[in-house]
């Protein structure tokens, strides 16, 4: 490891030691970044690295709202913006539980290289609560989003920085996310992506992560003459992200063959066809329901409760879609040892350092989070194009846009990966081109 990169990673652990996630996300990162520090000393004299791991701005509030019952509650709510050298802050807002500033602060920072990469004038950032909007009234989440936009709206603005949604934040919530900005700001432009179509929201955006992820494994398996047909692949989660990566593997000629909660995980060796797809998005869009039901449904299918996809079935290709660190070196021995040539990452972070070694160990075509899921903050930054612009594109044309961007995110990691001599290794492509645009954007900024 760059004795810079050692040094700057030992500053962040005494100074962090508790935010894991973090920490996890800027020892990837900045090791991959060893091989540009060895070669180029400009970013070592102008300490970018100190810069760049620290967040520009760490906004910390309380929420305060009140349930159905008459009773007070109170959440913890944070903006993070991390950096803003190419562009306005551009990031999610999530609403879970697990929630904390450590973890918001891995999504941020790993936010910063996922814009770059898009080519888009975007900066990096991220957000959100602890509030869990699982078992609310609608009168809840809205009573809950307009405390906490009553708090961030003054943060936050169409050129300052662009939130979106992210786990727990979807159209409902944004909806009185932007309603609520728009009363206290007396502005009616817009400051949230991910909007409703019928009020400047852009087609295309629901499905673009799962697109994304999917166009970028269709990059990683034409280096090797492949494609998707004929293929047994493996999904996990089952939202917005795991839905839309299986009806996009299916129409390249792929068989999904299983989808997942935090319960368990279905395996259907038949595969998930259209039928069955429109299935999951009722249970999980409309009726909120747990992926045990499908098995009920389709009676061929297996439900293997407290179990993720991984391993427990023979595939060439995966989408780990679902949370952090949900791949673990085990899992990934599992996957190898199963078949797998390809994972491509649809959530942020999903697999674990051991897993990635595995992977690169046995030359496994893999996609890192930055990279492969970088298709909906980049269909969220078409939409901030269409509202700037008062238009409105067509699905045909967000898609070949997105399509676009995914191909040329390829190309760059690809490129860098070669231009430092780790051919074929897209988390250091992917972490080397993101950085160097930020990064030279800052020198160029001053301090």
């Amino acid at each position: 490891m760059n004795s810079y990169v050692s040094r700057v990673l030992d500053g962040l652990n005494k100074t962090y030691p508790w935010e894991k996630e973090f920490l996890q996300a800027a020892k990837e990162v900045l090791e991959s970044l060893s091989l540009v520090m060895a070669r180029e000393k400009k970013y070592e004299k102008h300490r970018i690295l100190e810069r760049i791991t620290e967040p520009e701005r760490l906004i910390s509030f309380k929420v305060v709202w009140v349930d159905d019952k008459g009773e007070v509650q109170i959440n913890r709510g944070y903006r993070i913006q991390f950096n803003s050298a190419i562009g306005p802050y551009k990031g999610g807002l999530r609403f879970h539980p697990s929630v904390n500033q450590g973890i918001l602060k891995f999504l941020g920072f790993e936010q910063i290289f996922k814009n770059s990469l898009t080519g888009l004038p975007m900066g990096g950032a991220k957000g959100g609560s602890n509030f869990d909007p699982k078992g609310k009234s609608d009168n809840e989440v809205q009573r809950f989003c307009q405390s906490f936009m009553t708090e961030l709206f003054r943060h936050i603005g169409p050129d300052t920085d662009v939130p979106a949604g992210d786990i727990g934040v979807g159209g409902r919530e944004i909806g009185f996310l932007e309603g609520q900005y728009k009363r206290l700001a007396i502005s009616n432009g817009c400051v949230l992506t991910g909007k409703g179509l019928n009020w400047g929201g852009s087609l295309i955006r629901p499905e673009a992560t799962g697109y994304g992820s999917t166009y970028f494994a269709e990059e990683m398996l034409k280096t090797r003459k492949d494609g998707f047909k004929g293929k047994t692949v493996l999904v996990s989660g089952s939202g917005n992200v795991a839905q839309y990566t299986i009806e996009k593997v299916t129409q390249l000629g792929g068989k999904v063959v299983s989808a997942s909660d935090s319960n368990g995980t279905i395996i259907d060796k038949d595969g998930i066809d259209a039928e069955k797809l429109n299935y999951i998005m009722e249970l999980k869009n409309v009726h909120r329901g747990r992926i045990s039901e499908y098995a009920k449904k389709f009676k061929k299918a297996d439900y293997i409760e407290g179990k993720k996809p991984w391993g427990l079935v023979k595939a060439e290709v995966a989408f780990p879609s679902a949370t952090q660190n949900e791949i673990n070196g085990d899992d990934a021995k599992a996957l190898v040892k199963n078949g797998c040539i390809c994972v491509s990452e649809g959530a942020n972070m999903p697999s674990t350092p051991e897993a990635v070694d595995v992977f690169l160990a046995n030359k496994v075509l893999y996609g890192p989070g930055k990279a492969a899921n970088a298709g909906g903050v980049a269909t969220s930054g078409l939409e901030m194009s269409q509202n700037s612009m008062r238009l409105r594109w067509e699905k045909d044309e967000v898609d070949s846009r997105l399509h676009q961007i995914m191909i040329n995110i390829h190309k760059a990691a690809a490129e860098a990966a070669e231009e430092y001599g780790t051919p074929g290794n897209y988390v250091n492509g992917a972490n080397i081109a993101g950085f160097k645009k930020v990064a030279d954007a800052m020198i160029d900024l001053g301090l």
